[in-house]
């Protein structure tokens, strides 16, 4: 995932459909790229060299044979379940590896990456690979952000190159010293941009960029020669024109770094900050001096803050609250209002609601193909519905259909060999060929009534193409252990007029209080909801739940006989890092010293199939190749092995791609233990904790009997969803909208501002 850019560049194999046809496309926010393949390879020299042949299909198969097509200025979610290969995808496009990406287009990506490696996203504009955070990270948070938008590092590094040499009146050749050292380092990046492009283009557009590396190649060998010329190989007329050069060049740079400029473009970038939810004193911090968290809210300022032709998000909304979510929502629609020409933006997120809202169309990744859909994820999973409904009925028909007349020409052949009848016989003939041709698609291609002598194409054992049915996209379906009983009754955890700040230092400042007159009950079945900003007290009130630590006043009482699964949200680094230390620890080892022989491996294995992670994915795959959502199942179970009658999950969709989330929400939903969820997701809230199954506008009830049920289960299941501000905590009568919309009016004022 943090691989370097030769690493990049030796791993992901790409090719496409080249076309003979010289084309410019002067819209670089577009794509239309046909016959994509990507694959991922597994034994790639240090070289960096591409295999051929049979060795590109070596390794992992990400797209065969797929269409990438982005219209200019448009929204989409790429989708698809985890390990499927999205952010190879995206990392692909961002380091411009398949054919048909203009160089000149300027690609910004915020990659999904480890906590430790959180300001490692690349932006690429006119073919540069990447700003790594100048001086080792040594600038500050607004320094950051604004250096990735105008390479105010970079610039400032030549301005003090040609500064230094015009300024310096001791040397009449310092300033065309200066003037050829920027060009030298100049042509440098350009060869090594070159040299990329080279290696990962074939055919004509190989050749093409073979012959501008040698081009540039010359260039340097050439350019490398000026900085070695001695002085009285320069004649009086190189020595003025270079040194009148040097002087405009210096101010052109310097107008790029006018005072009036940055000032606009730094109050654009604290506005942006702010939305993240920087504090102002947080501006001012090194970058390396931050969590991992906030380095990569930083990174996402820089991308957001950069001129850019294609955006691209990979979980954008990791590590932001809901308010940053909302803001960053309401930041990308504006985008579109932005010029002639905004941007075209493409999304990884797990945050349903996120994605309806801010993106126009889905890029389904599945079975190695990339499939389109104008819409949002509930219109199409309503689509879905709906088609796999009208097939499965059509099927249905057209088998009852058939064996009807089946029969019927089974009768006509021994009607017709009993009494010698040809007639019979040419009868039953005919009725099998209109079987045969008529069974199957009542529907073309391109939705229109299926006719033979226009949609045929092609040899068939038959004419029409069989009903295929769509398998469900859901993910794994996830099963629960049910909970044991108590035995006796009571709640399982109880605080009553809890507060808590801690301890003030012998001669420090009195300490804050974090919580405050808290008082929450949770029963055998509940679904408690916690909502709120980051730093309102949610990870002390876990602590207080979990016991790990003690109210400073109130008290805490839990049943003596509660098991509890906590899930923290720092559950999935705990495991890599877990796997960093033991490489060859597996998700069955694991599991197996932490039960110490209370369960047998077969019941261990059960679970984790149950889980998603099935056979040789549990004992063979080291955690360290696991991917995030993998690595979440096995934390669920660690938790779940002890047969817990309550589970406290702490931001635990962070990690999962949406197709396990609902698969996850649908499986508590129906659990018989209590719940207690904090989480930034509206739509994991709404599902586990209210009950509230999202509906397609204008879409009928049709699953009345699954209503009634939830009305059954209402009258034994308390719902409630609290937010913490300030230490308090309160219900919100509507559940987490009531959030939502208070949030939502501070975002208008933020943006206003």
């Amino acid at each position: 995932m943090n691989s370097s850019p030769e690493e990049l560049a030796s791993t992901i194999l790409v090719s496409s459909k080249q076309t003979r046809f010289h084309i410019e496309n002067p819209v670089y926010q577009e794509l239309d790229i046909e016959g994509l393949n990507i694959s991922v390879a597994t034994g790639a020299g240090k070289s960096g060299a591409k295999p051929k042949g049979k060795a590109r299909s070596d390794g992992l198969e990400i797209l065969a044979n797929a269409s990438l097509k982005l219209k200019a200025g448009i929204h989409y979610a790429l989708i698809g379940r985890n390990g499927t290969g999205k952010s190879t995808i995206l990392k692909a496009v961002a380091e411009k590896l398949i054919p048909g990406i203009p160089l000149k287009t300027r690609i910004s990506i915020l990659q999904q990456t480890s906590t430790n490696e959180a300001l490692s996203g690349s932006s690429s504009e006119a073919g540069e690979l990447s700003k790594e955070p100048p001086s080792g990270g040594q600038l500050s948070v607004l320094e950051t952000v604004i250096d990735r938008a105008t390479s105010r590092n970079e610039i400032q590094q030549e301005i003090d190159v040609l500064s230094k040499g015009v300024e310096d009146t001791g040397n009449h050749l310092a300033p065309i010293r200066a003037l050829r050292q920027v060009q030298h380092d100049r042509l440098k990046k350009e060869l090594f941009e070159a040299d990329k492009d080279a290696r990962h283009r074939s055919g004509s557009r190989g050749m093409a960029a073979r012959k501008t590396l040698i081009a540039v190649e010359k260039k340097v060998v050439e350019s490398t020669a000026r900085l070695e010329q001695n002085e009285t190989e320069i004649n009086e007329e190189t020595l003025k024109e270079e040194t009148l050069a040097a002087s405009d060049l210096l101010a052109e740079l310097q107008s790029q770094l006018e005072p009036g400029k940055i000032a606009e473009i730094e109050a654009k970038a604290r506005s942006i900050l702010s939305g993240l939810g920087f504090p102002p004193a947080f501006l001012v911090k090194q970058v390396s001096t931050l969590s991992g968290g906030w380095k990569m809210r930083t990174n996402l300022a820089g991308c957001l803050l950069q001129p850019t032709d294609i955006l691209i998000l990979d979980e954008p909304t990791n590590f932001l609250d809901l308010l940053g979510i909302i803001w960053l929502q309401r930041y990308l629609l504006q985008l579109r209002e932005i010029g002639p020409n905004p941007p075209t933006v493409v999304i990884v997120s797990h945050d349903r609601d996120f994605i309806n809202t801010v993106c126009q169309e889905l890029i389904i990744l599945r079975d190695h193909d990339l499939t389109y859909f104008r819409g949002d994820l509930n219109v199409y999973e309503a689509s879905i519905r709906d088609k796999k409904l009208y097939l499965g009925r059509m099927k249905d028909a057209q088998e009852k259909q058939k064996a009807h007349i089946q029969k019927t020409i089974q009768q006509n052949i021994k009607q017709g060999k009993a009494a010698g009848d040809e007639n019979k016989l040419r009868q039953a003939k005919s009725r099998q060929k209109k079987l045969d041709d008529r069974m199957g698609m009542q529907k073309s291609a391109t939705g229109g009534r299926f006719k033979l002598n226009r949609d045929l194409a092609g040899f068939h054992f038959t004419s029409r193409a069989e009903i295929d049915i769509p398998a469900d996209e859901k993910s794994v379906s996830i099963n629960l252990p049910e909970p044991p009983d108590l035995r006796f009754p009571g709640s399982l955890i109880s605080l009553e007029k809890v507060d808590f700040k801690y301890p003030a230092a012998r001669k420090g400042p009195t300490q804050p209080t974090i919580l405050q007159g808290i008082d929450l009950t949770i029963h055998m079945g509940d679904r408690i909801g916690i909502v709120g900003l980051n730093g309102c007290g949610k990870s002390t009130l876990i602590k207080l739940l979990t016991d790990t630590t003690k109210p400073t006043t109130g008290t805490a009482t839990h049943h003596p006989r509660l098991r509890m699964g906590y899930y923290s949200q720092h559950a999935v680094e705990d495991l890599q890092a877990l796997g960093h230390a033991e490489p060859e620890l597996t998700a069955l080892a694991l599991l197996t010293r932490d039960v110490g022989g209370e369960l047998s491996e077969s019941e261990l294995r059960g679970l984790l199939g149950s889980l998603g992670l099935p056979g040789r994915t549990a004992s063979d795959v080291p955690l360290t190749k696991l991917s995030g959502g993998q690595v979440v199942r096995l934390a669920l179970a660690r938790l779940l092995w002890g047969a817990p009658q309550l589970l406290v999950l702490d931001e635990i969709t962070t990690h999962l791609d949406f197709h396990t989330v609902t698969a996850l929400a649908e499986a508590l939903s129906s659990w018989a233990g209590a719940i207690l969820v904090v989480s930034h997701d509206r739509f994991f809230v709404r599902r586990v904790v209210q009950g509230v199954k999202d509906r397609v506008e204008g879409e009928e009830g049709e699953e009345e009997e699954e209503e009634e049920e939830d009305d059954e289960e209402e009258e034994v299941r308390r719902r409630i969803v609290y937010v913490l501000k300030g230490g308090v905590m309160k219900v919100l009568p509507n559940g987490v909208a009531s959030f939502e919309e208070s949030l939502e009016k501070r975002v208008q004022k933020l943006l206003a501002s």
